[in-house]
């Protein structure tokens, strides 16, 4: 997983039929480069180039081929990769009046470990615009001129502001090695595919996202987003719309304390999404923690299916405080403990498939990671087609339950059984009424909380906050959620 939005970004600019502009982040507009789409598509997409000569889109490094991508500068490339993004976009949404994306790629926040990819959204929202299907409600600039049948636009600006990290991977002190990947074909490797950043980035700025701040509750001016139309507080059974600021603040950050109500998300959920992965402790020695437990995915190995994966859950110990971090090849006694059995291990130190492929080739026949701090439910990122064991992680509290039922064990038996299967009667990432939640994390998350899927949903979708190795360029159904939200609110 690849963090997909790390900044919050600035409010957009805001528009009312009567109000003028409040407040702005619009940036200059440069050369337009066109329409980036199909003849048969049916929206036209167009990318406005905000670079300066010589940087960005306008980088003269000379570039090899790549993944199809017929460009022969740095430069180029990073624009036909904008263009397969608009393609496919432009190609899924309906709208008369041409949308423009002004895209630029500058140095953003890194460091050798960590990076900003880029953010997109709304260069303005818009209120009581001509046939606004809502009142006194909040769209984005390229809704809004949808719905109107014109653009409502401020002339010269675009609809779409995106900006994009010019010195990713290109730098000792920006991710070196791990820069974007520039073709169109989704063979990224270890680099991070452009283009599905691109496709979760443009719809931010189509409007996946409210615009109520998520921190606090406020609306701007006291106008809801068509957005806050749909989200529905688990608590309360209330909208955002029907809520205090207090109520939504709260639901915000509470754990799967919102969920998405739209018709067409809704509709489509049973299409697109699989059973819910569960744990399941039973056994003679289990005690107080058998039972069922909530699960993180692996993006690496088999998914976990029925009937499930079962055998005796056995901790490899292998650092002197008694966790186990399985970042080595086990020493004799942890292959002992593990062979033919799921071992359970802790996090930190080094990454998921390491743990993995060393529990495999122990002889391990799946693995359990506990987290190493308090949190929600996560996944495990990473891929390795070596992998053939299934792999789940739980939370800190839900390892430190296992770990206490494992205290009375042998060197080779724990009477503890682990079974690796799924939910048959739940989809992974709904309510129990069947709506896919939304993220909502117990520590807030600037710039994603609220305003993305949940990391619960399998198959991973491109709207969550981080960009999942699985990920395909589709943003429609069997595949995808994306697109059906966007119907929700307008598109």
């Amino acid at each position: 997983m690849k963090p997909a939005d790390q900044a919050k970004p600035g409010h957009p600019r805001l528009q009312q039929a009567a109000a003028g502009v409040v407040a702005t982040i619009a940036c200059a507009l440069a050369l337009a480069v066109g329409a980036m789409t199909t003849a048969h598509a049916a929206a036209t997409i167009v990318i406005v180039n905000q670079n300066e000569p010589g940087v960005g889109f306008n980088d003269p490094t000379p570039a090899g081929p790549v993944g199809g991508n017929p460009g022969t500068t740095l430069g180029q490339q990073r624009l036909y990769a904008f263009q397969r993004a608009a393609d496919i976009w432009g190609a899924t949404l309906t709208s008369s009046v041409p949308i423009r994306i002004g895209a630029s790629f500058v140095p953003l926040s890194c460091t050798a470990t960590s990076a900003v990819l880029g953010s997109a959204g709304a260069n303005e929202i818009w209120s009581d615009f001509p046939n606004a299907p809502r009142a006194n409600t909040w769209y984005p600039s390229a809704l809004a001129s949808k719905l109107a049948g014109e653009d409502v636009s401020t002339p010269g600006e675009p609809h779409i502001i995106a900006r994009f990290n010019s010195r990713l991977g290109l730098f000792p002190d920006c991710l070196p090695g791990n820069g974007f990947y520039l073709g169109l074909d989704r063979n990224f490797g270890d680099q991070v595919d452009l283009v599905t950043v691109l496709l979760h980035e443009f719809a931010h700025g189509l409007g996946f996202q409210t615009f109520t701040d998520d921190e606090t509750g406020e609306e701007i001016l006291g106008i809801p987003s068509i957005w806050d139309y749909y989200l529905l507080n688990n608590a309360t059974r209330r909208t955002w719309v029907e809520s205090t600021p207090a109520e939504r603040a709260q639901s915000a950050m509470t754990w799967r304390g919102l969920s998405w109500n739209g018709p067409r998300v809704t509709a489509a959920v049973p299409q697109v999404l699989d059973p819910m992965s569960n744990l399941n402790i039973s056994g003679a020695a289990a005690g107080t923690a058998g039972g069922d437990y909530e699960v993180g995915d692996a993006s690496f190995g088999p998914p976990l299916a029925n009937p499930p994966v079962r055998g005796q859950l056995m901790p490899v110990v292998d650092q002197a405080n008694g966790t186990g971090l399985a970042c080595d090849p086990l020493n004799a006694l942890n292959a002992l403990a593990v062979r033919g059995n799921i071992a359970l291990v802790d996090r930190g130190t080094c990454d998921f498939v390491t743990k993995a492929r060393n529990v495999q080739t122990a002889g391990a026949i799946g693995m359990v990671v506990a987290d190493n701090q308090p949190g929600d439910v996560a996944g495990m990122s990473g891929n390795d087609p070596s992998i053939t064991i299934p792999s789940v992680r739980v939370t800190q509290a839900a390892g430190a339950t296992l770990k206490a039922s494992l205290q009375r064990r042998s060197r080779t038996q724990s009477g503890v059984v682990a079974s690796l299967g799924v939910n048959a009667n739940r989809l992974a990432g709904t309510d129990p009424q069947g709506r896919i939640l939304m993220y909502t994390p117990t520590i807030y998350s600037p710039g994603s909380t609220v305003s993305h899927y949940t990391t619960e949903a399998k198959p991973n979708q491109l709207m969550e906050p981080s960009i999942n190795d699985d990920l395909t360029h589709e943003v429609t159904p069997p595949r995808d959620l994306t697109y059906p939200l966007l119907q929700d609110i307008g598109w």
